[in-house]
């Protein structure tokens, strides 16, 4: 046999065999994340408000901008959720701030992942001079207080989406890095890595065809954990003013009520909406990552499998995946 040969294999979801990778779930992920209570809530969570987001000119129309009445004008029939106090219409600020709101946090948290993703595969492979000198800029990042950080670069760049999702990257790469990097240094030392450089495989070729594939899990949590941190970290720059107030996020909605002495008055309708939607998305955002969780992680999936065979056999159930012998007595 040889060193490719030993390499561990999953079964592909076609009943053929993959080396080096596990076994994710196509067609069926959706229906596994669904089948758990907790990422069904996140979903259902999570789509009220992108559906929101892609039918904003439907369900509130005209111009979120616009002054439609009275200042601070609590909830009626005519404004569902008042007035700000600007005399905008606070509900439909609620739904056009959802489309720029989740735009920066899933774009700025797309960049971070794999930023994250690069240089810390990179630095836990190669090790030596390059893990060294990536390292140290994982630290340096780490040591930087990200708000101060964030806040300076805002602050000298002009202000606009591309700012802030720039901004948002460049401070919060590097706390995922650095999982990604230790959990790169233990799998380079499984067998099925060893097998793949003893074949003759490029470095890039092993670094993300054989040991990405079984970080998924990793990966994916990190990608929600930075959509949420870019959620509420462009928010709370907003409500700062160190963002384009121009635009309508829920951020720039808090700015504008906090400013217009919202809070001082009592108009909670001007500020509650929008700081309650940031925690809602964040809230059905860690849900989903449990769901996720039973998809990506490895243990998971065997255990998974383990019952459905059971299942199918009509045989007890196992507590674990790995099945324990008892002992003679």
């Amino acid at each position: 046999m040889n060193a490719v040969e030993e390499q561990p294999t999953v079964e592909s979801g076609a009943g053929g065999k993959r080396r080096g990778s596990l076994r994710i779930p196509g067609a069926g992920a959706l229906r596994i994340l669904l089948g758990s209570p907790k990422g069904r809530i996140g979903f259902a969570i999570l789509m009220v408000f992108v559906l929101a987001a892609i039918f904003a000119p439907l369900i509130a129309p005209g111009d979120p901008k616009e002054f439609v009445g009275a200042t601070n004008q609590p909830p009626s029939r005519e404004f569902i959720m008042g007035t700000s106090p600007q005399g905008k219409d606070v509900f439909s600020q609620l739904i056009w701030g959802a489309r720029q709101s989740l735009l920066i946090g899933f774009a700025a948290g797309g960049f971070m992942i794999v930023l994250a993703t690069i240089t810390g595969m990179i630095a836990g492979y190669y090790r030596g001079v390059v893990d060294s000198i990536l390292n140290f800029i994982m630290n340096l990042f780490l040591v930087i207080p990200g708000l101060v950080l964030l806040v300076l670069l805002s602050a000298y760049l002009k202000p606009s989406t591309a700012t802030v999702v720039f901004a948002l990257a460049v401070t919060g790469w590097a706390f995922n890095a650095r999982i990604i990097r230790a959990q790169t240094m233990s799998l380079r030392e499984k067998d099925f890595v060893a097998a793949a450089v003893v074949s003759g495989e490029h470095s890039l070729k092993v670094i993300f065809m054989h040991i990405m594939p079984n970080m998924v899990n990793i990966i994916v949590g990190g990608f929600i954990g930075a959509v949420i941190y870019a959620i509420m970290a462009s928010t709370a720059l907003a409500f700062l003013g160190m963002a384009s107030t121009q635009d309508v996020t829920w951020g720039t909605n808090l700015f504008w009520a906090q400013n217009g002495g919202a809070m001082m008055i009592g108009a909670w309708w001007a500020f509650v909406p929008s700081g309650l939607a940031v925690a809602l998305v964040a809230f059905g955002l860690a849900l989903i990552n449990y769901g996720m969780d039973e998809i990506t992680n490895p243990r998971l999936i065997a255990e998974r499998d383990v019952k459905s065979v059971l299942r199918k056999a009509k045989l007890p159930r196992r507590r674990h995946a790995t099945p324990v012998v008892p002992r003679d007595h």
